[in-house]
């Protein structure tokens, strides 16, 4: 109290996070990130709705555990159910990166997006609201998720056995449904540190070769995220600070936490505009290799025959999940074989194993290799992980090439164009959207932050609109 001599006491870890939230209030939002945060919805719909199509087995699987769940007010994207916010965001988190083509952030090693936006998207069919404040709160989700995996340091993450995404996205998770849900200061330290109790995530699913478990990861993260605000809006009291106290959450996860980097340029700088936009599926550590690869036997008009061996060295900290993985998405060997072949790599050529069928695909496969380079790791700083590969291409005639690829087309420092982008939509969804569908959904992602209403989009992406192929 004024006048008594007592000084304030300080702002604990998560506090200083909550009370930098106001930096992302829509009419703060710079135009160019606006910009970006649509196009980032917009790519992850299209990976999204491209993993309702019935040839996959997982769109069966959700309806059932929307089912189950019971009626509500969310839609599960691609299905006439609807349910429960926090379910909503488990099945629809689980579709966005079903496929492994929607966007990333590449130095914090998190699919933000796809944690992030079915999140936001099912607390705000719930609570109707409007595209700009969708937008607001995806850009902070992705933000906080960014960080938080930054004040872990990635790269430890993975080193021990945790997926970042899951771990981190948890936060931008319920950081995106506590904006939407009006958390006000304390409730949202009380969101936070329920979100912290319930992250968590795995890399084991690298051994599923079903594809299944890997996307449940996320969508996992997404509904933590929801469940944790909900409760806190409810009155459920959790850790007051998550980030701090005697057990904090980075002890936890890495044995390390960097305040600076949680907090360091919010709101001057925003991580979804640091978003890699993927054009192939698979793990991200795999495209800098694939560019490589491609541009060398452009360049020298190579066929996969023509290729001896290619050897790729890859971040230290990483190559170990890509090489020779029985996860064909993160398998190494496997993605470059195939691309080689056919200049591109779909989902459904990870659902079916190539290799048995094609033997100038396997026989390209059993020539790459892939080693560790700490140096790339050094390259990329203590707490990025980095993505980039030397790739050496040894022809039969003898020749050797060498690609070194910092940033794969789709980095933000080597980006898409929108015309791209819309191209990719269009492709992936081909199978279950028709084209004035398709036109729509574009639209009314550009009309975003017009719409007095989520619904102008959600209502695009309901049953009847997708799972056209049998």
């Amino acid at each position: 109290m004024p006048g008594t001599g007592t000084r304030a006491r300080p702002r604990t870890r998560t506090q200083q996070l909550v009370d930098s939230l106001d930096v992302f209030a829509y009419d703060r939002l710079p135009a160019p990130v606006v910009r970006q945060a649509k196009n980032a919805l917009y790519d992850c719909l299209g990976a999204l709705l491209a993993a309702t199509s019935r040839r996959y087995p997982v769109m069966e699987l959700l309806e059932k555990t929307a089912a189950e769940a019971g009626p509500g007010t969310s839609r599960l994207f691609g299905s006439p159910l609807r349910t429960n916010a926090a379910t909503a965001a488990l099945a629809n988190g689980t579709l966005a990166y079903y496929c492994d083509i929607e966007s990333h952030h590449p130095s914090a090693n998190v699919h933000a997006i796809a944690v992030v936006a079915p999140a936001a998207l099912a607390v705000a069919e719930r609570q109707r609201s409007s595209g700009a404040d969708v937008l607001a709160a995806t850009v902070a989700g992705i933000d906080v998720a960014a960080r938080v995996s930054y004040a872990l340091g990635p790269a430890v993450q993975y080193a021990r056995g945790f997926h970042p995404t899951t771990v981190a996205g948890t936060f931008g998770s319920a950081v995106a449904a506590g904006l939407l849900l009006g958390l006000d200061g304390e409730r949202f330290a009380e969101a936070l540190g329920l979100a912290g109790t319930s992250a968590s995530g795995l890399l084991s699913w690298v051994d599923d070769p079903t594809e299944q478990s890997r996307p449940l990861n996320i969508g996992l993260a997404a509904q933590a995220g929801v469940q944790a605000a909900t409760l806190a809006a409810l009155g459920m009291r959790g850790p007051a600070d998550v980030f701090g106290g005697k057990y904090p959450f980075g002890l936890a996860f890495t044995g390390q936490w960097d305040q600076e980097a949680l907090l360091a340029g919010i709101g001057e700088r925003y991580a979804v505009g640091e978003l890699f936009f993927k054009r192939n599926s698979c793990c991200v550590f795999i495209p800098a290799a694939l560019d490589g690869l491609l541009d060398v036997m452009r360049t020298h008009d190579l066929r996969p025959a023509d290729v001896e061996s290619v050897a790729v060295r890859a971040p230290r900290s990483s190559y170990h999940v890509v090489d020779a993985n029985p996860l064909r998405s993160h398998c190494m060997q496997y993605v470059l074989a195939v691309a080689a072949h056919r200049g591109r790599v779909g989902f459904a050529d990870i659902m079916t194993d190539l290799r048995l069928t094609d033997p100038g695909i396997a026989a390209l496969g059993d020539r790459v290799t892939v080693t560790g380079d700490a140096a790339l790791d050094e390259r990329a700083g203590a707490l990025r992980q980095s993505v980039a590969s030397v790739t050496e291409v040894t022809a039969r005639t003898g020749e050797t090439y060498v690609r070194d690829v910092e940033h794969p087309l789709g980095a933000a420092e080597n980006p898409l164009s929108e015309a791209d982008l819309e191209r990719k939509f269009t492709a992936l969804t081909a199978d279950v959207l028709d084209g004035e569908r398709a036109r729509g959904i574009k639209a009314a992602v550009d009309g975003l932050d017009g719409a007095a209403d989520v619904a102008a989009l959600t209502s695009l992406l309901e049953a009847g609109t997708v799972s056209r192929v049998r």
